[in-house]
């Protein structure tokens, strides 16, 4: 019976997270970066907008940071999205 009183402590881990980092290049137009951010990363088209310029501006910039099964889903919707469209946007998910 005493067993079942005691309480174990356990350690819970947070999730580790992960960024959605994206990349400039000179081909996919800007227009379509900003709609990828506002509809799949759930930016304003302000915030959108902003990220857009320092990405091309600095070669790569953070898109959301998320949990690894999240930020793997938003890629694969992203570069489906872009694939559908012919452009070589790309993305990549590392350890933030």
């Amino acid at each position: 019976m005493e067993d079942l009183l005691t309480k174990e402590k356990q350690k819970v881990e947070v999730p580790r997270s992960f960024n959605v980092v994206m990349f400039n290049d000179d081909y996919t137009h800007m227009d379509f970066v900003i709609l990828v951010l506002v509809e799949v990363f759930g930016k304003t088209i302000e915030e959108a907008v902003t990220l857009a310029v320092q990405v091309h501006k600095d070669g790569q910039g953070i898109a959301g940071t998320y949990s690894r099964d999240i930020a793997e889903t938003k890629v694969t919707i992203a570069m489906d999205k872009a694939k559908e469209a012919e452009f070589p946007f790309r993305l990549e998910v590392q350890p933030a």
